[in-house]
């Protein structure tokens, strides 16, 4: 069975470390933000102008000025700040961010990475993403694994517009979690329930599968 959204989230959880300053991307990346173990101080960045994000809000502590780089609503934590975006990219293209988080259209075995447009049929804009895969040197891509017309996205090479070069080594699906080595991905972990097979035929570019391959485990 493929990872929810909120699966998703929490695994790419587990790669947070103590200290860790990090920039989720809009759509799933943003779900992190829910899942920081309490025990560990992390500092979630938003490039349009906040270092500190917590949780999303509830209603009752939703403000509806406050908010990320998707226009989504947010709540701070303790040693939050607000800065311009000016500042918000200069930690970015300074090096300064430990993790990056952030969606794809297509990855490919060399590291390369798609997502800001669809030519003729949809155009995300470049957002601030050119920026991060090239200004982290710790980036996690988060994606489906397939189109939902069954056409894989893990390719030989992108055939959409790319957004930046060779910088993506790790890529969580809704089916796997995968790694760049060498001009292949590498399976390291498989979704609760979906098999090897599974994942082979949905991968397109050269994929390398250990004897073992454990499926992720999520804390109840």
């Amino acid at each position: 069975m493929s990872l929810t959204r909120e699966q998703m989230a929490q695994r790419v959880a587990q790669e947070l470390q103590d200290g860790f300053y990090v920039n989720l991307g809009i759509g799933i990346p943003t779900l992190v933000a829910n899942y920081v173990p309490k025990n560990m101080d992390v500092m979630l960045q938003s490039e349009n102008g906040l270092l500190g994000m917590g949780e999303f809000p509830t209603e009752d502590t939703i403000d509806a000025d406050m908010i990320n780089a998707g226009k989504q609503t947010v709540t701070t934590v303790k040693g939050a700040s607000i800065f311009s975006s000016a500042e918000s990219f200069a930690m970015i293209r300074g090096g300064h961010v430990d993790l990056t988080v952030l969606g794809a259209f297509e990855v490919d075995v060399n590291g390369n990475i798609a997502s800001w447009m669809i030519p003729n049929k949809l155009i995300k804009g470049m957002g601030g993403a050119m920026d991060l895969v090239a200004g982290a040197e710790n980036i996690i891509v988060t994606m489906t694994h397939a189109s939902k017309d069954g056409e894989s996205k893990l390719l030989s090479n992108c055939s959409l517009p790319l957004t930046g070069k060779g910088c993506i080594k790790k890529v969580l699906t809704d089916l796997a979690w995968l790694e760049i080595e060498d001009g292949a991905f590498v399976l390291k972990e498989r979704a609760p329930g979906v098999s090897v097979e599974d994942i082979i035929a949905k991968t397109q570019g050269k994929l390398i599968v250990p004897d073992h391959v454990p499926e992720m485990v999520f804390a109840q």
